[in-house]
């Protein structure tokens, strides 16, 4: 099979087109032919050998897929040969077959595109759990999203509405994105880069800042979030795409009953598989039934992963891209 190898860690170049043996299925493990591939920020930090998962060369890069079941390993129960599913696959996505575990393989219906069924396993999931499972948001409540055009971004921002957010703001990098943000759902939307987004939320909620922040940038950008973070309220890290972490002061928070928070859905898929499945359970039905718009700016050829790679560091892109075999 064809499948994009990383050899050595390093710039775009490194992702190379190779083929490969097919992989085997072990008992507990489907094979899927893979209809497309989601290319994901965690990708582009493996290629540089900078991702907590990515092991050691040679390896395949890519965290999400879907496609059609193959054949199944002598164990497995819930998937049979022939099913559309979306999977995790446990050595990465960017080929034309993959292994994934059972427990991380789930059957879609006919109504989900394969397109918007392979955009969207780890934005979905990964905004689920950031906004309900760790910063517990509340009916009622604020949120802060940065950046709110990309996969994630524009993903929680429906789930925010969905679990009943009454106020809810994004940051984004250029004038160009902040439309994007605001088609899907979004109240407010902040151009970190022309004013101080911690000034223009406080302003906006009266003084109160927000209850809830979603943060992947980390550095001087999660320091800025404390600023307008509310009494009682709740700052999720997933990231640091920065390149640097954040500072957190505890006087800082005691006091003001406020909480910061850490979540990785690479940990989780190995650490708690049983945490992705209760989340499949909510966030699939969300996706049938139309109530999440996946935002898909392209999809490009397998062999392209390193343009798609230099497009996505480059920071112009918004919403998800694909890739196809």
């Amino acid at each position: 099979m064809k499948a994009i190898v990383i050899e050595e860690f390093g710039g775009p170049e490194v992702l190379r087109l190779k083929e490969i043996d097919v992989p085997k299925v072990e008992a507990n493990q489907v094979l899927i032919r893979v209809a497309a591939a989601s290319v994901n920020f965690a990708d582009i930090k493996t290629r540089k050998g900078e991702f907590h998962g990515a092991g050691k060369p040679p390896v395949i890069p890519g965290l999400d897929a879907a496609g059609v079941v193959e054949s199944v390993g002598a164990n497995v129960k819930t998937i049979q040969k022939g099913d559309r599913v979306i999977a995790f696959p446990g050595k990465g996505s960017y080929a034309e077959y993959i292994v994934a575990d059972e427990r991380l393989t789930f059957p879609i219906p006919d109504s989900i595109d394969f397109d918007t069924a392979a955009a969207s396993p780890l934005v979905t999931f990964t905004a689920y759990n950031l906004l309900h499972q760790v910063g517990r948001i509340r009916a009622g409540e604020s949120v802060l999203i940065h950046v709110a055009a990309g996969g994630i971004g524009t993903t929680a921002i429906q789930i925010a509405k969905l679990l009943g957010a009454n106020q809810i703001i994004g940051t984004v990098g250029s004038d160009e994105k902040i439309q994007v943000a605001k088609q899907v759902g979004a109240d407010l939307v902040i151009n970190y880069r022309k004013e101080s987004f911690s000034k223009v939320v406080n302003e906006a909620t009266d003084g109160k800042g927000v209850d809830v922040i979603l943060d992947s940038v980390g550095g001087d950008n999660f320091n800025e979030s404390l600023e307008c973070l509310a009494m009682y309220g709740r700052i999720v890290n997933f990231n640091s795409s920065s390149g640097s972490g954040g500072t957190v002061n505890t006087k800082q928070l005691h006091g003001s009953c406020r909480a910061v928070l850490g979540f990785s859905i690479a940990t989780t898929l190995k650490q708690r598989p049983e945490m992705i499945q209760e989340t499949a359970k909510q966030v699939l039905p969300m996706l049938a039934q139309g109530k999440i718009k996946i935002v898909i700016s392209g999809t490009y050829p397998l062999e392209d992963a390193g343009k798609v790679h230099e497009l996505i560091e480059s920071r112009q892109t918004v919403g998800k891209i694909l890739l196809k075999p």
